[in-house]
Parts: C-alpha cells; structure tokens; sequence
C-alpha cells in the first residue's frame, strides 16, 4: 500500500466526514438475516430500491431462508423486482440461502473464524468480495473494511492510493492501519458512502467539500 495511507491521516479524514454528517446508524435491517438480504440485493442499485424490495418480502411473509428457498423463483423475482436485474437477484438470493441453510444457519455460521467464513462466502455464486464483506461486517460483526467504488474515489482523489489497487491489498492495507475495529469500519464507510453520494461523485461538488483545502484533486472536476 502506499506509504501515505497511515493511519493518522485515516483517522483525521474520519473525524472530518463524522462532524459534517453525524453517525450514521449503519446497516438498517431488523434482523441479522434481513442484513444479509440487503447485501445481496444492493448490487448494482440505491439502497431506495432494496428498501423496497424488502418490503416486499416482509408483505408476503418472506424474508426468511426457508420462505425464500420455498416460493416459486419467478414470484421471488417479482417481489424483488425494484432491487433491479431482479431474475438474476432472485437467483442469487435463493444460491445464498440454499448454502445458509446447508451450513446450519447463523448460529453454526458464527462459530467460524473472520477467514474461514469470508472464504465460504466467496464460494457462493453470486456473492463478490464486496458483497461478502458486507455481510461479515454487518450481519456477522466481523472487522472487515467494506472496499466500493466510493471508497476508492475518495481516497484516490485524497491521494492516499492509486486507485487501482487489487480488492484485497486495499482492504487488508486499511484494517493493518486503522486496526480491528467493528464500530469504526461501520461508521466510516457509511460516511464514505453518503459523502461520495452527495460531494465527492464523480463529478465532484468541490466547492463544497470539507476537504476542498487540502485535496489534491480538488476543482479538477
């Protein structure tokens, strides 16, 4: 990783986007389960849209494993369908709960290490390093750094990496520097989210970043 990704100027950044936008509260679901879910359904679309595909499962008594693996796929991808791409989502989904199930569920799930069960995850159709960081980190409480395209777009253009650092080097070099920390992995990428959503996108609103002082890429945009 690069030698100016330290954990000082990590932890300063982190203070700068909490005073500006507050703790957010991430990830919203009621249930461990419903987490997992939202994990899934996410990919590729705004957060507005799994909210209400997941009020959808809720209405049809469906957000669970075994209703979800009991209904016919093409009424699953109906309730699913504002999640977007839904008939491969709903696919997915099912893989997801098919493999949940076969490995006992959350209790049996918990009892396995950070590597192990991010190991098994990845093994599960449909489910990437992103989706599956999701899910250990907030349906599992595991320290695992959530790397997105937000997170990359910030820090490069805060010039603290390049940009194009493989998945695993990026998250493994940020844990090694901000250290384990479930609490502070949640908050700061809630943060780098709803900043990168509103500020720093990829047409960046400089002028009204916190950052626009000390950025290096500010107003190139």
């Amino acid at each position: 990783m690069p030698a100016a990704l330290s954990s000082r100027k990590l932890r300063r950044i982190f203070q700068q986007l909490l005073a500006r936008y507050g703790p957010q509260g991430w990830w919203p679901g009621e249930t461990a389960f419903e987490v997992m879910v939202g994990a899934v359904l996410t990919q590729n679309t705004a957060w507005i849209n799994v909210e209400r595909a997941i009020a959808n499962l809720t209405a049809n008594a469906a957000l669970s494993p075994e209703q979800i693996l009991a209904v016919d796929e093409a009424q699953l991808a109906e309730w699913i369908r504002p999640s977007g791409y839904f008939n491969i989502k709903a696919k997915r989904l099912r893989n997801y709960c098919r493999w949940y199930t076969d490995a006992g569920g959350y209790q049996a799930l918990a009892k396995q290490s950070d590597v192990d069960l991010r190991r098994a995850l990845l093994v599960v159709n449909g489910v990437g390093p992103e989706t599956a960081d999701d899910i250990l980190l907030y349906a599992f409480e595991r320290p695992v750094f959530v790397i997105d395209a937000y997170t990359r777009r910030l820090f490069a253009r805060l010039g603290l990496i390049q940009g194009d650092e493989g998945y695993d080097e990026l998250r493994l070099g940020l844990e090694q520097a901000l250290g384990a920390d479930v609490v502070l992995f949640k908050e700061y990428h809630a943060l780098i989210v709803v900043h990168a959503k509103d500020i720093c996108r990829v047409r960046a609103r400089c002028s009204e970043c916190m950052f626009r002082k000390t950025c290096p890429s500010a107003g190139g945009f």
